[in-house]
């Protein structure tokens, strides 16, 4: 068997919506991921603000007061944004999903959490839950 490894290009559902639409990124943060969220934010603005953002309340909020990003902040995770963002995907209206999530916590709503996942993995919709992940997908969409 050939362990070798090869770059491979995969195309990212969605990315045809960077001409002439705008390409929309939901972003989401655990409460101890918060900083991450920001920091990918702000390291990725130039690209970001060429989308339509949307986020859970909290996160879109910090993005929203720390950046020059305009994000439309829906109900927070517990409320049921997890479930919006989540039916936005089922509906093919978000293209890719940056959920920074905290896998050492316990989450009121993990089955929320779990549904978004799966909806996203359903409709093959990018689906980020780490730095590292969100950096390669958004380097996938750019190019």
């Amino acid at each position: 068997m050939d362990r070798s490894y090869k770059t491979v290009v995969v195309p990212v559902k969605g990315r045809e919506l960077l001409e002439g639409k705008n390409f929309r990124v939901a972003l989401i943060a655990h409460d101890a991921k918060k900083t991450d969220i920001l920091a990918f934010a702000s390291k990725n603005e130039e690209f970001l603000k060429k989308c339509d953002l949307i986020a859970t309340k909290g996160t879109g909020r910090l993005i929203n007061k720390k950046t020059d990003l305009e994000v439309k902040e829906i109900m927070s995770g517990p409320e049921g944004g997890d479930l919006q963002i989540g039916g936005l995907v089922a509906s093919e209206e978000v293209g890719l999903v940056i959920f920074l999530r905290d896998p050492l916590a316990k989450q009121p709503h993990d089955p929320d959490i779990a549904a978004l996942m799966k909806v996203c993995d359903v409709h093959d919709i990018p689906l980020a839950t780490n730095l590292s992940s969100a950096e390669i997908l958004l380097k996938g969409v750019i190019k």
